[in-house]
């Protein structure tokens, strides 16, 4: 692997300009639906007493699990020893730490207040399970920043595999800190259950390598750079299994609801009935993110085109979304047992309606182009890609 030449982008195409500027004006919508969302009160917003996280949420968790996710391309290198995956370690790290900023930018700006976040990170109630997240996010941060610089830094390279493992470690429990969020809430009976932490894992693992393969892939057909199928089928076969493994996880944790007696009347409410979280639960989450994709990439009159490839991965990550929506949003319409053993007849009872509005809409999306203008400048600025990732360079054993 040593012929392998890591170069920045030139970015001075008018589409590399037009590319930064529509980010950039996304980027700027969100600020000013954030100010508009502040000024005027969550009213403007589809939220309520009942739905308290909404569609930004949704975004900023989806964002921030990717970004684990998206890290698992370096992890493969330096944790497992797999040198094919060596080059693909800077981007990887990039993209991890630019999904992750994008996160935090939207569940920031939600706050109403976001002057408030000072307290988060001076006060810490450490038996919060968001107060740990706190410092996950800030840690991985750090740890992710340091292990990009020893990539950089051929005096440091010697060292960026132990710390790939602290990476690699880390993740894994930043993630299971965000599954336990809702694994931990009691109250809830569409959260309470632990299998939502390594759950989350695995559905970090799909979102985050079908980020990763749009990028990589995008960055060198817009760039005239080779990008040989050994590296792309490889990472198509990984995101299959990790498809499979989020779709195995999903209906493990469902079919384990309707078994227990407590959980059967959430589950047969949900995702038995003529709901919107019922059509987006069937038609978004299992079938257009889960069943679509994995047909499109293991059968064989689709298996190695790199256009149907894009597709896979664009489906997966509208198919995460979709689950995250149904999770957060879902399991709040679902109303709280306030009177155990009791039926309630007006006020609290029977799922609640939820309509996200536009700015709060806008605000999501700007997290979404915060990351993407973020990943687009650093490549032009820094070496994070490879000059060629032709089969001849990436792997000395091809055989043309």
């Amino acid at each position: 692997m040593s012929n392998i030449r890591f170069e920045q982008i030139e970015g001075k195409s008018l589409g590399f300009y037009v590319l930064v500027a529509g980010l950039g004006i996304l980027v700027l919508a969100a600020l000013g639906s954030m100010y508009y969302m502040e000024h005027h009160g969550h009213f403007v917003t589809g939220m309520s007493n009942r739905i308290v996280w909404g569609m930004p949420h949704v975004f900023a968790l989806f964002l921030i699990v990717a970004a684990s996710g998206a890290l698992n391309v370096a992890s493969i290198s330096s944790v497992f020893g797999k040198k094919i995956y060596k080059p693909l370690s800077r981007l990887s790290g990039l993209v991890a730490l630019s999904l992750l900023a994008g996160g935090l930018m939207v569940l920031v700006l939600d706050l109403g207040r976001p002057d408030r976040l000072i307290v988060a990170m001076t006060e810490y109630n450490f038996k919060s399970i968001f107060a740990w997240n706190i410092i996950l996010y800030n840690g991985f941060f750090v740890i992710v920043a340091i292990y990009l610089w020893m990539m950089f830094e051929r005096r440091m390279n010697k060292f960026s595999q132990k710390l790939g493992m602290v990476a690699f470690v880390w993740r894994l429990v930043l993630t299971t800190g965000t599954g336990s969020i809702f694994g931990l809430l009691v109250a809830r009976h569409t959260y309470d259950a632990m299998i939502m932490a390594p759950k989350f894992v695995v559905m970090s693992f799909s979102f985050g390598l079908a980020f990763y393969l749009l990028i990589l892939m995008a960055s060198y057909k817009w760039t005239d750079r080779k990008l040989g199928d050994i590296i792309v089928n490889r990472l198509a076969n990984l995101l299959g299994v990790f498809v499979a493994a989020v779709l195995y996880f999903a209906i493990v944790f469902h079919l384990g609801n309707i078994y227990l007696a407590e959980n059967n009347n959430v589950e047969m409410i949900l995702f038995s009935m003529d709901s919107i979280y019922t059509n987006l639960f069937w038609y978004g989450q299992i079938i257009l993110g889960s069943i679509v994709p994995l047909i499109l990439i293991y059968h064989p009159a689709t298996k190695g085109n790199r256009s149907i490839l894009g597709l896979a991965s664009m489906l997966v990550i509208i198919g995460g979304f979709i689950q995250m929506y149904v999770l957060i949003i879902g399991g709040q319409a679902y109303p709280l047992e306030m009177f155990p053993g009791k039926e309630i007849l007006e006020g609290y009872g029977g799922i609640v309606s939820y309509t996200p509005s536009l700015p709060e809409i806008i605000l999501g999306v700007g997290g979404i182009a915060l990351a993407l203008i973020a990943v687009t400048f650093l490549i032009k600025f820094l070496p994070f890609l490879p000059e060629s990732l032709a089969d001849e360079v990436s792997n000395p054993h091809h055989k043309s």
